[in-house]
């Protein structure tokens, strides 16, 4: 995916280089030839996908069986081990979010009730307003759902 975002980024920039420069055509056309050698790959995929179903209970591939199920226990893994790292990411994020000053969005450090910066209570998202119940930004001082007085 990485590569596919790389290439993406490469073949914008060639556009921006002089079409008639022999350095800008080898660049296309070995451009054009990794798409097509990752064509071909994908080609050969699906063909061996199709093949290994054919042949999973053949003892004489037993070998070749292991291996696949090996690798695939192994990106079963790797998943998880993404999805784990995806959701410490997420903690971090919502945590650095939490430590934001409503009003001001400077960083604060864990535990303190006052923005160092602008004296705002941390914490507080919002008031809700008493009429329809629309929680609005802190320090809002008429609800932007029905118009009420909120302070």
């Amino acid at each position: 995916m990485a590569n596919d975002i790389f290439s993406g980024l490469i073949k914008g920039f060639s556009s921006f280089m002089p079409q008639d420069d022999p350095n800008t055509k080898i660049f296309s056309l070995n451009s054009q030839l990794n798409d097509l050698q990752q064509q071909e790959l994908q080609a050969y995929a699906s063909i061996g996908k199709k093949v290994f179903s054919s042949i999973a209970n053949d003892p004489e591939y037993n070998d070749f069986v292991l291996e696949i199920q090996t690798i695939q226990r192994k990106m079963i893994q790797v998943q998880q081990q993404i999805k784990a790292v995806q959701e410490e990411k997420e903690a971090q994020e919502r945590m650095a979010q939490a430590l934001k000053c409503p009003e001001c969005g400077a960083a604060n450090q864990e535990g303190v009730k006052f923005c160092g910066e602008c004296g705002a209570k941390m914490g507080s998202s919002g008031s809700a307003c008493s009429n329809c119940g629309t929680v609005n930004p802190p320090n809002t001082r008429f609800c932007g759902e029905c118009g009420n007085k909120l302070m």
